[in-house]
């Protein structure tokens, strides 16, 4: 889930995890799937981090100008050709209104019109699994594929603002609406899609708190990994979801949370998961940090292979050992030091 809640809610979600003219193209999205392929407007990954204008507001979901200016052009890959944003890793399964269908390769909407985040959805979603294919963990690759199937996606058809990620009773991730809507800001959707890449790697990756906490921080870890390699560095980069975080964030900055919390383990846990998870994510960001998004996305997916949902600190050795097996001695001190400066080793 992306936001705080109730114990007892927090609890039962974890447990199924929950016409403007076109602006210029983003200069190159790193990931092309091939198959079918189709020129769509997004936001990359959202209006705050390219125009860096902190005084951006929702306006009750209304389109102006200086939103509709930071649409970049990018390629829709790997669709299935029904016209439909339906393709191998993605595929809008529902939403309130009429869903996305073109049959001339385009799909330019601005933000007011729900099937731009349609679009959100699918590009974002594409290409977080197109990253993890690109890291070796793909079918017949190196490591094993990770939730390597169409992910079924829906939009705006849970009235709160607030978005969850589920495989039972159906596997899907679903986005809400309210203030701006949860699918115009990319980190949003990569980090719901963490959350399913828990599901895929370990049946029982949920199975205390602290493995929901370690799930959230991912998730947020998650969403500023590939927001920074698929659309390039931000200017605070620590901060998730700037966008999407304006609606119920006093400012002036807004941030869903941050990667550098400084936070401590296990001083500072208080059971709330999504705070706790912040000790995690800073974690997980030295590692890149020391390491570069490609050491340290591989050693940091290897180790949740079948995890159990135990500790910080039993995922935390396990982080340790990949990076170890994959990379030496240098890269594992690195990483030990980064769970070492959270007092999680």
């Amino acid at each position: 889930m992306r936001r705080s809640r109730s114990s007892r809610l927090l609890i039962s979600l974890v447990a199924v995890a929950v016409l403007a003219s076109a602006p210029a193209s983003a200069s190159a999205a790193p990931f092309n799937g091939g198959g079918i392929t189709a020129s769509a407007l997004v936001f990359f990954p959202n209006p705050v981090v390219t125009s860096g204008n902190l005084a951006l507001t929702d306006e009750k979901d209304a389109d102006y100008a200086a939103l509709n200016d930071e649409r970049v052009t990018v390629l829709l890959t790997n669709l299935d050709g029904s016209g439909s944003l339906c393709g191998a890793w993605a595929c809008i399964v529902g939403s309130t209104k009429s869903g996305a269908f073109e049959t001339d390769g385009t799909y330019f909407y601005t933000r007011h019109d729900e099937r731009f985040e349609q679009v959100m959805a699918y590009y974002w979603t594409t290409q977080s699994q197109l990253y993890i294919q690109s890291l070796g963990f793909r079918p017949g690759g190196p490591f094993p594929a990770i939730n390597a199937d169409s992910q079924a996606v829906r939009i705006d058809q849970w009235g709160v603002d607030n978005s969850f990620a589920s495989t039972a009773p159906k596997d899907q991730m679903v986005f809400g609406k309210g203030g701006v809507d949860d699918a115009e800001d990319a980190e949003v959707i990569l980090h719901e899609y963490g959350h399913q890449i828990h599901f895929s790697q370990s049946a029982t990756f949920f199975s205390s708190t602290e493995a929901g906490a370690i799930s959230e921080g991912f998730g947020d870890y998650w969403a500023a990994t590939v927001s920074a390699v698929v659309s390039g560095p931000q200017p605070d980069a620590e901060c998730i979801a700037e966008w999407d975080s304006i609606s119920y964030t006093a400012g002036p900055v807004h941030c869903l949370r941050r990667l550098d919390a400084n936070l401590t383990y296990p001083d500072d846990l208080n059971g709330r998961v999504h705070h706790d998870g912040t000790i995690w994510s800073q974690a997980l960001w030295q590692i890149r940090g020391s390491l570069g998004n490609v050491k340290a996305d591989t050693s940091i997916l290897m180790a949740q292979f079948d995890w159990t949902g135990t500790t910080m600190v039993d995922l935390a050795n396990r982080t340790v050992a990949a990076a170890q097996s994959l990379y030496g001695n240098g890269a594992a001190l690195k990483v030990r030091q980064a769970f070492e400066d959270r007092g999680i080793l």
